[in-house]
């Protein structure tokens, strides 16, 4: 039997996801925040503070290509509604012994391995689960609100936690912790179809079903270019930010000014979030791919020539809105094109890739600030301008298809109410 069709806006199901998976973010933005400063507050060294940072990263990697076996073999709302809570008991935990003076390095590093994973397996499932809630006409509609969500986590994340750590270390803590069992009390009330899968499939080995998801995603040739457009815009995206902030601290821009340049590229994102839909329906996906390659490349390139402050956050802004239009269409023909049983492995894989290239852009982006800001800039423009000649001469994404479900694809996402 097929989902009966509502409105969106009316749909409380996606709204339970949307809206359990914006606490997580906000919670993750931060914790990214709050557990530098406490480490700093307990004493700590720049050495400490980046060794959380590497566990907290180290665990989401580890944890995200199993994460789609996961999401494919098991029961999609259990397993976040496990991982809600398990993050909302550690963050609790940790919150009650900075409260009572026994935190330390250790057991914020452990909770930040148990964020890391947890967050990490969370994060596919609720994206393969996304087509069970909302009917395929409605689908490239509720994936652009998707892509407006990280961004409103950080615009409000980084100032609610260095509000929150001047009243005591432990608050961000105890913020999270909250919105995180919200989030896992709201999860408890959500509702997925039934997955149809076959009765006489035999069990499988997660190695085995790890090699199925890239078998499927590399046979697919217009997935394996997406996948590649997404390695590197996150690259060269995660590089840009971090020479902007290198380039405004060497200039001598003040905190404030650097608080609202950043602030820029989050309103930026949101703003492209809330027009992606729209934007989307009136563009051919080609004209959005290659008109997104083309239009960063030359945002990019003119901030090489502007000082740092608000313009230069301005135009970051402008390339970050420009960032969920494109995600929209290629996310959307991600989820329609891949059958229910795959869609967790296709999104782990994808988290993988995008995952690892905003991990090492900042890195290259550190290499080239050393270079002058200037100089690193027009690098990030010129790679963006072969992204986007590599885009204009691929016949597979200069042909991108619409995204429309196939009827198999129907059939397997269609089922009686859970």
């Amino acid at each position: 039997m097929s989902r009966p069709s509502v409105p969106l806006s009316r749909n409380r199901d996606y709204h339970i996801l949307w809206g359990s998976q914006l606490l997580s973010e906000l919670a993750a933005e931060i914790t990214q925040i709050a557990f530098p400063l406490l480490i700093l507050a307990m004493a700590g060294s720049p050495l400490a503070m980046g060794l959380a940072s590497s566990v907290l990263m180290a665990a989401n990697m580890v944890a995200v290509v199993p994460a789609g076996v996961a999401a494919d073999r098991w029961n999609r709302k259990r397993i976040m509604v496990v991982c809600m809570l398990g993050r909302a008991l550690a963050m609790g935990a940790l919150a009650l012994a900075v409260l009572g003076g026994a935190g330390h390095l250790a057991a914020v590093l452990a909770v930040a391995a148990v964020e890391g994973f947890l967050g990490a397996v969370f994060d596919p499932v609720e994206h393969a689960a996304l087509p069970q809630v909302v009917p395929a006409d409605q689908l490239a509609r509720a994936v652009a609100r998707n892509a407006a969500r990280p961004f409103v986590a950080t615009l409000l994340g980084p100032a609610v936690a260095g509000f929150l750590f001047t009243a005591h270390p432990a608050t961000p803590l105890v913020a999270d912790a909250v919105m995180l069992g919200l989030s896992f009390v709201a999860l408890l009330f959500l509702r997925l179809p039934h997955r149809v899968t076959p009765a006489d499939a035999p069990p499988t080995r997660v190695r085995a079903d790890v090699a199925e998801g890239f078998r499927w995603v590399l046979g697919h040739r217009t997935l394996r270019a997406t996948m590649l457009w997404m390695v590197f815009c996150n690259l060269v995206l995660g590089a840009l930010v971090t020479i902007v902030l290198a380039v405004s601290g060497e200039t001598g821009v003040d905190t404030g000014e650097i608080g609202l340049t950043m602030a820029c590229l989050g309103a930026g994102g949101l703003l492209g979030g809330m027009a992606a839909d729209r934007l989307r329906a009136a563009l051919p996906a080609p004209v959005v791919l290659v008109g997104f390659s083309w239009l960063a490349t030359a945002l990019v390139a003119a901030m090489s020539l502007v000082p740092a402050g608000v313009l230069l956050g301005v135009l970051l802004g402008a390339v970050m809105f420009c960032v969920p239009v494109a995600n929209t269409t290629v996310l959307t023909y991600q989820l329609v094109t891949t059958p229910d049983r795959l869609r967790g492995r296709l999104s782990s894989l994808a988290g993988f890739c995008s995952g690892g290239a905003g991990a090492l852009g900042p890195l290259f982006g550190g290499l080239l600030a050393a270079a002058g800001g200037t100089t690193g800039t027009l690098v990030c423009a010129a790679a963006l301008g072969l992204v986007a000649l590599g885009v204009s001469l691929s016949p597979t994404m200069r042909r991108f298809p619409s995204a429309t479900l196939a009827p198999e694809t129907l059939d397997e996402t269609a089922g009686a109410r859970g």
